[in-house]
């Protein structure tokens, strides 16, 4: 019996693999954990249109990805905070200030936990914050921190 490989098996093979199995473990051990299905070629053909949509989804990410990229490293976003007597910041910028500063500046939607922030912004001056986009792609963030 030919079966196509849903998951990993150990010691039958990988996912998308057709494996040549006997009846019964294919039928009462694989197909019915829900591990592989019966290689027919109406099964065969749904799983490869299946990955073809896949991997255009995974391009079309990465493309929105690096234009994502271009338009941050292009623009500069400016950060208006209260300063204390001393020239620092009260209290410091946030994750969560840069993103919303990106949706209503620049229209760009990124969530917070992509922004990776090395050192607290605690001073008035121009930072650079790295943020991951996903598939390896980074953007740079230029932030103008000013006084209010």
């Amino acid at each position: 019996m030919k079966v196509l490989l849903i998951k990993d098996v150990q010691g039958t093979g990988k996912q998308g693999e057709v494996k040549e199995v006997k009846d019964g473990y294919g039928k009462n051990f694989l197909i019915k954990k829900g591990l592989a299905l019966h290689a027919s070629t109406e099964v065969l053909n749904k799983y490869k249109a299946k990955q073809k949509k896949m991997k255009n989804d995974q391009l079309d990410e990465i493309n929105k990805a690096k234009e994502v990229s271009n338009v941050l490293d292009a623009q500069k976003f400016t950060i208006q905070h209260q300063v204390g007597a001393n020239g620092h910041l009260i209290g410091s910028v946030t994750n969560k200030e840069i993103s919303e500063i990106l949706k209503i500046q620049g229209n760009i939607d990124i969530d917070k936990k992509q922004i990776v922030l090395k050192n607290k912004i605690k001073s008035i001056g121009i930072f650079e914050i790295d943020c991951k986009l996903g598939h390896g792609i980074h953007g740079t963030i230029k932030i103008d921190v000013i006084a209010k």
